[in-house]
């Protein structure tokens, strides 16, 4: 992977994919069997999506909206949205991922931005909300199943 800056997040960097990078390891059955399946979807932490992006220029354009906070990053991925609130002055930035290759991916990423994370590398969406004063979820809506469990919890924090 490649530690670049995200594109309108200059001053952000992740570790990113690139054709070089082997990522398709991850996605692929061990045994080679894929000819028919379907092309695999790259791991969703090696890369800055869309709405994360969004969410983390508005966060560093706006800092008064997490400054001294404690902020959690819902479905961290990457960490952009956690490292962007870091960045903007929070007081305490947990990040929830449940993949475990995301959760290193998010751990160095934090690490080269510079900026502390603690990770909850399980599945929250059960549990009572952490103590937080801000829910930052930038990409958490895109498939109907987590969306049906993301609801209920955004809507007991």
């Amino acid at each position: 992977m490649r530690l670049q800056p995200v594109p309108s997040l200059p001053e952000i960097r992740l570790y990113t994919a690139h054709p070089g990078s082997g990522l398709r390891r991850l996605l692929e059955p061990e045994d080679g069997s894929h000819e028919h399946a379907a092309e695999p979807q790259p791991p969703y932490w090696a890369y800055a999506w869309a709405g994360g992006a969004v969410l983390a220029r508005y966060v560093l354009d706006r800092p008064s909206t997490v400054a001294g906070r404690r902020v959690l990053d819902l479905g961290a991925g990457s960490g952009l949205v956690g490292i962007a609130a870091a960045r903007a002055g929070a007081r305490k930035v947990t990040a929830a991922e449940i993949d475990r290759n995301g959760i290193v991916a998010l751990r160095l990423n934090a690490e080269a931005n510079g900026v502390a994370i603690i990770i909850i590398g399980e599945d929250i969406s059960a549990c009572p909300p952490p103590s937080v004063d801000i829910v930052l979820a930038g990409d958490v809506f895109y498939g109907q199943a987590v969306a049906r469990r993301i609801v209920p919890f955004l809507d007991r924090c």
